[in-house]
């Protein structure tokens, strides 16, 4: 009985937790949909923060669920796509107002929002029927191949448009002297991200490129 214990929790736990997700990121996208549709995109991100930053946050998550073995996903690729979304969300578009108007807010929240909307119900679908329809199986590994690039070139766009915002603020530096005897520059320290994007996003768009050819020829021979 004990034995049967530890699946049944795991699966309750990942039902919840990927339909809450999903509930999250509709609520995002419907916002900057209706955004759009009165032609207000410099009203995106006021619409969509609240949501987009709890949902964004509780991703997070993701990086125990790999630690812990609740899902096969490998600890660098989800810790590579988490590090970047959370630092656009709370250290540049939460933090420095002035990007929000910017046109790059306005394809980082479809594309993140889309992405997200296909992705949970997948595996909502899966951890309450063990099974997801092919159509959204289909859509959880083709549409990233558009979405994902989208999502990464806005990524660094906003990071690199409020630069300049970072460095004449000087928010969340620390000077020297101190008495931690240590300084912190958060203008070379995003400069620092950015360079991580060129390596870690090839690396996750080819783990996402493997995964598709294995999960579709599956699909295709069951």
């Amino acid at each position: 009985m004990e034995a049967n214990v530890g699946p049944v929790v795991r699966r309750l736990y990942l039902f919840v937790y990927n339909w809450a997700a999903f509930f999250g990121w509709a609520q995002v996208l419907c916002y900057a949909t209706l955004a759009l549709l009165e032609r207000r995109p410099e009203a995106i991100y006021t619409a969509i923060e609240r949501p987009l930053l709890v949902t964004q946050t509780a991703a997070l998550m993701e990086i125990v669920h790999s630690l812990v073995g609740l899902v096969k996903s490998p600890v660098s690729a989800t810790i590579l796509q988490l590090i970047g979304r959370i630092f656009v969300a709370w250290g540049v578009l939460w933090s420095f107002p002035e990007t929000r108007p910017h046109i790059l807010v306005t394809s980082l929240i479809l594309a993140w929002s889309i992405a997200e909307v296909i992705r949970y119900p997948y595996y909502g679908m899966k951890e309450t029927f063990g099974f997801a329809h092919f159509w959204l199986l289909w859509l959880r590994y083709n549409m990233f191949i558009v979405l994902y690039p989208i999502g990464m070139l806005s990524e660094v766009g906003l990071i690199y448009v409020t630069m300049p915002y970072m460095k004449a603020s000087n928010k969340y530096c620390l000077q020297m002297p101190n008495k931690w005897n240590f300084s912190f520059n958060y203008h070379y320290a995003s400069v620092l991200l950015m360079g991580i994007y060129f390596p870690g996003f090839p690396h996750l768009y080819r783990y996402m490129l493997l995964r598709r050819k294995v999960v579709l020829s599956k699909a295709k021979s069951a």
